[in-house]
């Protein structure tokens, strides 16, 4: 049976209208497929650049800490390092700092424990003399105590931007002991 339209009736039949709300609901479906992978991408990219922002922030903090270096011992082992640093923002005077790994989380203690990196798979510091070595000082004699390395490293295995291991080094480099002692504190 065919229908037929009299004149002035206008409208949609049944089968037009779905249709029409079928093609919407399959651009619904898709325009929310795409937003879905956007807001996933972006938490991602998120996640990513706090993880970034903190491995720079830790080797930022490690740097900084090394270059104000104080008059004092530098005692350290592959899992630790120790020193004192001028304090200049509290009054000048010089204040001890520690960095470890516990419970994998390089822990910075300047007095009070400050959690720099969480996810260190690994931390091994190292100290360069004409070679490098895994303990400062080399031995208990004064003179060994009195001297301080040519360089510090820290290599760390932490959990990447993307959560893949990465290895981070950082090198800074340490003045004479004598041009330290030369410096008004």
């Amino acid at each position: 049976m065919i229908e037929r339209r009299e004149a002035g009736e206008t409208g949609f039949t049944l089968i037009e209208l779905m249709i029409s709300l079928g093609l919407f609901a399959l651009i619904a479906v898709a325009g929310l497929a795409l937003v879905d992978g956007i807001l996933r991408v972006n938490g991602r990219t998120e996640a990513r650049l706090d993880r970034l922002a903190a491995l720079q922030r830790t080797m930022f903090v490690l740097t900084s800490d090394l270059d104000q270096i104080s008059n004092g011992p530098i005692e350290g082992r592959a899992d630790r390092l120790s020193f004192a640093r001028t304090a200049p923002g509290i009054g000048g005077t010089a204040m001890p700092v520690r960095y470890a790994v516990a419970a994998g989380v390089l822990v910075r203690a300047a007095p009070a424990p400050q959690l720099l990196l969480p996810g260190v798979l690994a931390a091994r510091w190292r100290f360069w003399d004409g070679g490098w070595r895994d303990r400062w000082p080399v031995d208990d004699s004064a003179e060994a105590k009195a001297r301080w390395p040519r360089a510090i490293a820290l290599d760390v295995q932490a959990a990447g931007p993307g959560g893949a291991p990465v290895t981070l080094r950082r090198v800074v480099t340490l003045p004479t002991r004598a041009q330290q002692e030369q410096q008004p504190q």
